[in-house]
């Protein structure tokens, strides 16, 4: 008997062994795909209870279960599920009275990271009012103006909550707000400008018992929860519709990453943005935990707060990742209990060296678009990737990738005028098909850019898809990539330029800290040829022969960036994705540019500075490209 036992145990660890050699990443597939089946299940079962059950009920119910649990640790105070609640509940009714808030009222808000922002919007939900989050940490005077501008008018909000520290600003559009009839809350308890409405002292003498579900009775899952701006990077910023069922969904990703209500979540991104409220607080609202919020993200406090806070998980976007790696080395960076990171946006190289550097922390690349209809979780430790191709998740969003051609910038298509779909292993264009399921609601106020991200006939006549605007790649082990977006990408010579691939490259330069990379039109040529706007490692010069080094040694011709333009700073969003319209418009004639330019030789096998004489020469073709 005992012969036998061993003889099956054998077996079954060879067998184990060899379906985990065959499929590596089984585990972690079946584990992913249960958790979604059970999520998928979940949402199913919102849309179909009534009365509605939004995120704001689960909050609720969260501070009914455990009112003394802490939801939010912000400079130093805790402040409860319950007490949140009751904040919040003052700020509707304080709201309710001075604005006559009915539900459907959109109300903008300019709010900070910080706990008022968190209860504000509550306050709102329980009115059954959307609000339109529209906040750059930079906007003042004219910038407050446009921002106010697009939240108004796309979402057609005529209140606006501002933090106090955005008075002056708010002082300077005031005749204009006057005009629009927009009326201004201010979260101060005093303020001496007519015009400007202060909510703090009605706040104070508000009562804090729970208001009436009837005041959001006509609430449902498709209505809208939020106006969410896109951050701007290839052009103006568009009021994302937000429904109620997306913010379930976006909420789910904490879940899906296995984060627990026995975790604390570092929020230090803006609330404004997709990745701060909706997998940030609203995830964490979903899971019933505590979250940790600072204003703006510190590289030089992020580990001391991780440590003194005890967070568990942490979020990241675009290049806040490599700034912690930019940062100084100290002794006491592995000492610490972070073990999740989510985020988007990082580099393979700076993937590899965050985790070799602050220890085995399990980084979730996602890959998601705030209005789009398909996204990806790479929910392994595969480095680089953005996600994984699984049946269970195409079958419930289904999307392809269609071959796409850059230069005209527009999909491929075969004689009967439907899309060819991309091989393995070949770069194309991710659409998600639009679905009960999957919908793609559009933007406020902005039917031709709605319209801009609707392709039709995509693989049979009739059909609707989401144009994600992104070049993504499958490879043969179901691993998912993301290549670049459509308009960074650009094409000389007859090839496709990968923008971010070039910048990776640059940024392996040591005088090199950041390198934006875009295309720009040369007069007489076809296609854009590449450029860089860089900015330099701290006391470093611009290493020409170093540069053209590595450039030439990793990148073919067609792809080499012919035009280096040194920068103080990139432009950045609010979110650090870098900015490329207005350097794309400015090209690289150094009449008009202030900032160093040089220009790759091959002859002198350097870069050399770009003199108005070279740019002569390259308007009249003297020298060739």
């Amino acid at each position: 008997m005992f012969i036998w036992f061993t003889v099956v145990t054998g077996l079954a660890i060879l067998s184990l062994s060899f379906l985990k050699t065959l499929f590596p990443y089984l585990s972690e597939d079946c584990t992913y795909i249960l958790r979604s089946i059970k999520l998928g299940i979940r949402l199913v079962k919102y849309k179909k209870i009534k009365p509605f059950y939004s995120l704001l009920d689960c909050f609720l119910d969260a501070a009914r279960r455990h009112p003394s649990k802490t939801f939010v640790k912000f400079e130093g105070r805790d402040y409860s599920y319950g007490e949140v609640d009751k904040q919040s509940s003052r700020t509707a009714r304080a709201l309710q009275a001075a604005a006559a808030l009915k539900e459907g009222d959109p109300v903008a808000l300019f709010l900070a990271n910080e706990p008022s922002f968190i209860w504000t919007w509550l306050a709102l939900a329980k009115l059954g009012c959307p609000a339109a989050l529209d906040l750059r940490q930079h906007d003042t005077g004219p910038q407050l103006h446009c921002a106010t501008q697009r939240s108004t008018t796309l979402c057609r909000a005529e209140w606006l909550s501002v933090f106090a520290e955005l008075q002056d600003a708010v002082e300077e559009v005031l005749p204009t707000l006057r005009e629009q009839g927009i009326t201004v809350f201010l979260l101060s308890e005093t303020c001496s400008v007519q015009g400007i409405n202060t909510l703090l002292d009605k706040i104070s003498l508000a009562s804090d018992e729970p208001l009436s579900k009837d005041l959001r009775a006509n609430v449902n899952i498709r209505s809208t929860a939020l106006y969410i701006y896109t951050s701007g990077t290839t052009g103006l910023p568009k009021a994302a519709v937000v429904t109620h069922e997306r913010v379930w969904a976006a909420s789910f990703i904490q879940a899906a990453c296995g984060i627990t209500a026995d975790d604390i979540f570092y929020i230090n991104l803006p609330l404004y943005h997709s990745a701060g409220f909706l997998i940030g607080m609203a995830g964490a609202i979903e899971r019933g935990m505590t979250i940790f919020l600072r204003r703006k993200f510190s590289a030089s406090q992020f580990w001391d707060d991780c440590r003194k806070y005890d967070v568990t998980v942490m979020q990241y976007i675009g290049e806040t990742m490599r700034y912690l790696c930019n940062s100084p080395k100290k002794d006491s960076e592995k000492n610490h209990k972070v073990r999740v990171a989510i985020g988007n946006g990082v580099r393979t190289d700076i993937w590899s060296e965050f985790v070799n550097r602050f220890g085995n922390i399990q980084v979730r690349e996602l890959y998601a678009a705030t209005e789009g209809n398909i996204g990806f979780i790479n929910y392994t430790s595969k480095i680089g990737a953005v996600g994984r191709v699984n049946f269970v998740h195409r079958f419930f969003f289904p999307y392809t990738l269609i071959k796409f051609d850059i230069e005209k910038e527009e999909p491929v298509r075969n004689s009967e005028g439907l899309c060819i779909e991309a091989a393995r292993g070949e770069t194309g264009l991710l659409v998600g098909k639009v679905t009960q399921r999957s919908p793609f609601v559009g933007y406020a106020g902005n039917k031709q850019q709605t319209e801009k991200k609707r392709l039709r006939d995509v693989l049979k006549k009739g059909d609707l898809y989401f144009n994600t605007g992104d070049l993504l790649r499958f490879d043969e082990e179901n691993f998912v990539y993301f290549q670049d977006r459509v308009g960074d990408t650009f094409r000389w010579k007859g090839e496709n330029v990968a923008t971010s691939e070039v910048a990776d490259i640059l940024t392996m330069v040591p005088c090199i800290l950041e390198a934006n990379v875009y295309g720009v039109k040369v007069e007489g040529h076809e296609g854009r040829i590449g450029m860089a706007a860089v900015i330099l490692t701290e006391g470093e010069d611009f290493d020409c022969s170093g540069t053209y080094k590595q450039v030439v040694s990793y990148l073919p011709a067609y792809a080499r960036p012919r035009f280096i333009r040194i920068q103080a700073c990139l432009e950045m969003t609010g979110t650090f994705k870098m900015k490329k319209v207005r350097l794309v418009e400015e090209g690289f004639n150094p009449a008009l540019i202030q900032d160093p330019l040089y220009f790759l030789d091959p002859e002198q096998k350097t870069y050399v500075p770009l003199t108005e004489e070279i740019y002569r020469a390259i308007a009249s073709r003297e020298i060739k490209l």
